[in-house]
């Protein structure tokens, strides 16, 4: 049997990178790290831990088995908050993973709203982009997930969407009315290699690929470059109501929606705190939604 407290051990380990960190995070003293771990070598009949120089790192059957512990450990944390939220919602815990557009528009309604209604609950935060947020909800780390996607559909797979409106997609120039097309030899400002891809698609079905001058996932950098003149680039109406810098002209992009759904791991129904969270959110978006 492995015991979840040194599955939790082993787990803080592999996030933090050292005894000590994981000693911190956990509370625990130095030596209770290491008898912990030892123990868990003891009943695997496994090597999970080598030493490197005044450190330390995984093994092969280390890592392999701290990814399920992490995994572990999150689903065992999710059912203690679980079944504190069924005794009646007098307590309760929503951890939320969610891009930093969401976070700023979408979450802030609805988290006063859950409030005002289950005072007790807490609700957890998370910045994460999509692919990260869906992984988070897999590994059991988060509960529920706002996800985005320029596709009509959604990945077929272990996820449930839900969903909750389309984000506008607007060109960031310095003059309005301007096209996609007619900036195919301009200067573009994107985000870095692993966010960039939807303006490059954006750009690649208007006939060219974008040069990409300058690179910066900060919309306020993004927007600074473009009201001085230095390139242009595109932009989701949730980020442009976090920030419009003045010199800056948006013209919507009318062929492309980014779309927005809420995201969950496992069949429902969900954990009352859980459903608490979606309620609220659903009620205040319904409630600013034009008509």
């Amino acid at each position: 049997m492995l015991d979840i407290v040194r599955l939790r051990v082993l787990a803080s380990v592999a996030a933090h990178g050292s005894v000590t960190e994981a000693a911190k995070a956990l509370h625990y003293s130095q030596p209770s790290i290491s008898h912990h771990l030892a123990r868990l070598e003891a009943a695997t009949g496994a090597r999970l831990i080598q030493r490197v120089g005044r450190g330390i790192r995984l093994t092969p059957e280390g890592e392999l088995l701290a990814r399920r512990a992490t995994e572990i450990v999150g689903r065992v944390d999710a059912a203690g908050a679980e079944l504190a939220a069924q005794l009646g919602l007098r307590t309760g815990r929503v951890r939320l993973a969610a891009f930093s557009s969401a976070l700023s528009v979408l979450v802030p309604p609805a988290a006063v709203a859950l409030r005002e209604a289950y005072p007790n609950i807490e609700l957890h935060l998370g910045d994460a982009h999509p692919t990260a947020a869906r992984r988070m909800l897999r590994e059991g780390s988060a509960d529920l997930a706002i996800v985005f996607s320029y596709e009509d559909t959604m990945p077929d797979d272990d996820i449930r969407y839900t969903y909750l409106l389309d984000d506008p997609v607007y060109l960031l120039s310095r003059e309005s009315g301007q096209t996609i097309a007619g900036h195919r030899d301009s200067a573009w400002i994107a985000g870095c290699p692993n966010c960039r891809g939807d303006l490059v698609r954006i750009c690649e079905a208007a006939g060219f690929s974008p040069d990409i001058a300058y690179s910066s996932d900060d919309i306020l950098v993004q927007q600074a470059f473009v009201a001085a003149g230095l390139g242009v680039t595109t932009m989701p109406g949730l980020a442009l109501r976090t920030h419009h810098a003045d010199g800056v002209e948006a013209t919507e992009l009318t062929t492309v929606r980014r779309r927005i759904h809420l995201a969950a791991f496992g069949e429902p129904p969900d954990p009352p705190a859980t459903a608490a969270f979606i309620t609220a959110l659903r009620t205040t978006l319904d409630e600013r939604r034009p008509g």
